[in-house]
């Protein structure tokens, strides 16, 4: 493959479509000025070869790059409280190191829900980070108490607004909720999280608790809407989840204690739920050794095993899935392992679909990356071997990803 800035058909390849769920051996698709110019399948025309330098993949798939829509980049540690206490400089470069790391395993989108910024965005977009692009929507909004709010139950004081790299601002009441949101959008942010429950790595709260009033949430989502961006919400039980939705939340995160009630709202509403289940196995694995408190431990069982059962009944309700890993500190290392945990209840197709089209469009990218329409950009993943058939080639991308591409040019590859 060649980084030249000419036009390049990629020849003897198997086309992946996501949104079809189907693959093309055979085929071929022509990358000019950095997005999808032309596809086909046999014989590339002879108006194509003469102007473009050809590359034979030797029959290996090549398909969308991939999306995880749920990232912290900047959290270093799975004590998110702890990322307060370090130098703004030195989170940035370690974002830069994981986003540089996911872009290894052929992610060439990522949406960070709480700590990235536009600062690293524009890094990103400029060059001078090697990653994925980065889809941003600063901090979460949390009550006093809540899951954004990461202090330990014996220090007090409410100051995370200046410039430390925490993940979560925490605000109370309808007014500091809308200016919180206003502050966020008018960063560029893509959209506002906020906690509508407990969490695991919050210290003082609890996950079967409700965070977030009513008339808080609706300015966070009156703000969001009038900027022509969406609100989503952190939440875990069938209680904060409906409750959310039911307010204009457009997205949950997580989504593990939800019910038959819960799918009937998604799909209602047409909102997208990210389940996260990688994290809940490597929290109970090796949590505690990446910085989880312990009291946060405690809370891992709780959500755990409930994770699976809560995605098939979303997959079976109809519910719109997106992938997401929610990795902190040194767990981001797993983040390819949700292809397998989720390839136990969906078809590899739909696995595939929530990680590329579907991901896509939560993002407000539809057409433009996951996908390979004409004119999508060219981010692109070459795999050996058939992922609807053995989703341990995107698990494994150590063994089954040979190269990424983003806007055409090569960034990683594999002898």
């Amino acid at each position: 493959m060649s980084e030249s800035p000419r036009p390049t058909v990629h020849t003897n390849t198997a086309l992946l479509d996501p949104e079809t769920g189907s693959r093309a051996p055979g085929s071929w698709l022509l990358v000019e000025d950095g997005v999808i110019a032309a596809r086909g399948t046999g014989e590339v025309p002879a108006a194509v070869t003469d102007r473009a330098e050809t590359v034979d993949l030797g029959g290996a798939t090549l398909m969308p790059g991939l999306i995880d829509a749920h990232v912290h980049v900047t959290a270093l540690s799975a004590d998110l409280g702890a990322v307060v206490d370090h130098s703004p400089s030195y989170v940035a470069a370690y974002a830069a190191n994981s986003l540089s790391d996911m872009l290894g395993r052929g992610f060439t989108t990522v949406r960070d829900v709480g700590g990235a910024d536009w600062g690293l965005a524009q890094a990103v977009d400029e060059g001078l980070v090697d990653g994925p692009r980065l889809i941003f929507g600063g901090k979460a909004l949390s009550q006093t108490g809540g899951h954004g709010d990461f202090r330990p139950r014996g220090r007090h004081g409410t100051d995370q607004h200046g410039c430390c790299p925490g993940a979560g601002l925490v605000c109370d009441g309808p007014v500091e909720f809308r200016r919180a949101a206003r502050e966020q959008l008018r960063t560029g942010a893509h959209h506002v999280k906020v906690m509508l429950s407990g969490g695991v790595a919050s210290p003082t709260d609890r996950i079967d608790s409700t965070q977030s009033s009513e008339d808080e949430l609706r300015a966070v989502v009156e703000e969001a809407e009038a900027a022509n961006r969406y609100v989503t919400g952190h939440a875990y039980t069938a209680r904060a989840v409906n409750r959310g939705l039911r307010l204009g939340v457009r997205c949950i995160e997580h989504g593990n204690l939800i019910d038959q009630s819960s799918v009937e709202l998604f799909v209602e509403h047409g909102a997208f739920l990210v389940p996260t289940l990688v994290t809940y196995r490597e929290l109970a694995r090796q949590g505690a050794r990446n910085g989880l408190p312990a009291q946060s431990q405690t809370k891992v069982d709780t959500v755990l095993h409930r994770g699976l059962e809560a995605l098939r009944m979303a997959h079976e309700g109809g519910v719109r899935l997106v992938f997401g890993t929610d990795l902190l500190g040194g767990m981001q290392t797993h983040q390819s392992a949700e292809f397998a945990i989720r390839g136990q209840v969906q078809p590899a197709a739909d696995v595939v679909r929530s990680a590329t089209s579907e991901a896509a469009a939560l993002l407000g990218l539809e057409g433009e990356v996951g996908t390979l329409r004409t004119g999508a950009r060219a981010d692109l993943i070459v795999v050996d071997g058939n992922p609807l058939a053995d989703l341990s080639l995107l698990a494994e991308p150590e063994r089954g990803v040979r190269a990424v591409l983003r806007a055409g040019v090569v960034r990683r590859e594999r002898s």
